[in-house]
């Protein structure tokens, strides 16, 4: 008996592995991410880079054949680690599935002088997408965020990115106390004239038991919001877009598809990814469902967990209606949206998506945000997922 043919690459789904790296030269104030501090710890960090290795194997015998389209090094501040470490890692996710040609390996970085003089090291580690956490060419606007780098550092930095990397995007927050729409037009022009291929441009958000949201319970400062808020978002689209640069989800910008984040579009398309790390969060479509997995915060617990059990993720199977709510908030954030296949368990009455008007369209069987629309992005979310 003849051998059954290969299957199709195309037919192969697509997997993206992200690796939760939580070490941080400081906290920043805004931040309600699982990081701690980057102070010594040799060798639980070498204990960390072991059990996440343990784990991607475990975790791709479960996950079988797959086309490797990303591997994402989040944090945290990865280009703290070890470039070896990361190396190590790479070698090993290549070596359980075929790569996608032109598999994109994203690191996110500040851009400290220090870190700056790493990304050599880092490319040479096969890192081809550098994610520059610039967030402002203002140093007083920096100095705010409790950033550890100034803008001069900040400009050698994206300057050093670009002649070492293929791929650099760049991240800003934006909706900063007393900030004008002027001014941040002219942040804009300014982060564009540098020259990266892509801008994640975010609006300041108070999380729950950051050091912000204790500033602001205290009166220390006031985030605008309400129309302030619209206006500069939408200062973002016009300098953005006049640039060249397609928002192509609600906060990021590329110049052209090929800029886009294929990482990102892994989540926001409701594809496959495993989370690896303290902290990390996966989706992997198992026979029994779609799973969901959460591993524990804590770095040691982590270590332990894929030590005693081989995985450091803990597998729940998401309702039908769970996954397709995850769909729906995730799709609509795309300029792309989401089929309304996917989105059938939620039982959206056509005289909903009616109501809402030119604000959202249905096209190609696909249910998308239209851009007058994406300034009230969670007000129609909350209507189309109403039971």
């Amino acid at each position: 008996m003849s051998p059954a043919p290969a299957a199709p690459v195309l037919a192969i789904p697509p997997l993206g592995v992200y690796v939760h790296w939580p070490y941080c030269a400081r906290i920043c104030p805004y931040c309600d991410f699982n990081v701690v501090r980057n102070r010594g710890r040799t060798e639980e960090k070498a204990a960390l880079v072991e059990a996440i290795l343990t784990d991607l194997r475990s975790q791709a015998a479960l996950a079988g054949p797959r086309r490797l389209v990303s591997i994402f090094f989040g944090g945290g501040t990865p280009s703290l680690m070890d470039p070896a470490a990361a190396a190590r890692i790479i070698e090993v996710a290549r070596s359980l599935w075929e790569a996608e040609p032109g598999l994109e390996i994203t690191l996110e970085a500040n851009p400290t002088d220090a870190e700056a003089g790493c990304f050599a090291a880092f490319a040479d580690a096969g890192v081809s997408r550098l994610s520059l956490g610039l967030q402002s060419l203002d140093d007083e606007a920096l100095a705010f965020l409790g950033r550890n780098h100034d803008a001069a550092a900040g400009r050698r930095a994206v300057a050093q990115a670009l002649a070492v990397f293929p791929r650099v995007s760049i991240d800003l927050i934006y909706a900063l106390p007393e900030q004008t729409p002027a001014a941040w037009a002219s942040a804009l022009a300014q982060v564009t004239a540098l020259g990266p291929e892509h801008v994640s441009a975010y609006q300041l958000t108070i999380e729950e038991g950051t050091a912000f949201e204790r500033a602001v319970r205290r009166g220390a400062f006031t985030p605008p919001q309400g129309d302030p808020a619209a206006d500069l978002f939408e200062v973002t689209q016009a300098v953005l877009g006049a640039a060249g640069y397609e928002a192509y989800e609600i906060s990021n910008h590329a110049r052209g598809a090929a800029a886009r984040s294929r990482h990102n579009l892994l989540y926001w398309r409701g594809e496959d990814y495993l989370g690896l790390g303290p902290g990390a969060h996966g989706r992997l479509t198992l026979p029994s469902g779609r799973a969901a997995t959460a591993a524990p915060r804590g770095i040691a617990d982590y270590v332990a967990s894929v030590a005693h059990h081989g995985l450091g993720a803990d597998f729940g199977t998401l309702s039908a209606r769970d996954a397709a709510l995850e769909r729906l908030l995730m799709g609509l954030r795309t300029t792309e949206g989401a089929p309304m296949d996917d989105l059938a368990p939620l039982r959206i009455p056509p005289a909903r998506i009616a109501d809402l008007g030119d604000l959202v369209a249905v096209k190609g069987g696909r249910l998308s945000v239209n851009p007058r629309g994406r300034a009230v992005l969670d007000r129609i979310i909350a209507e189309l997922a109403a039971g």
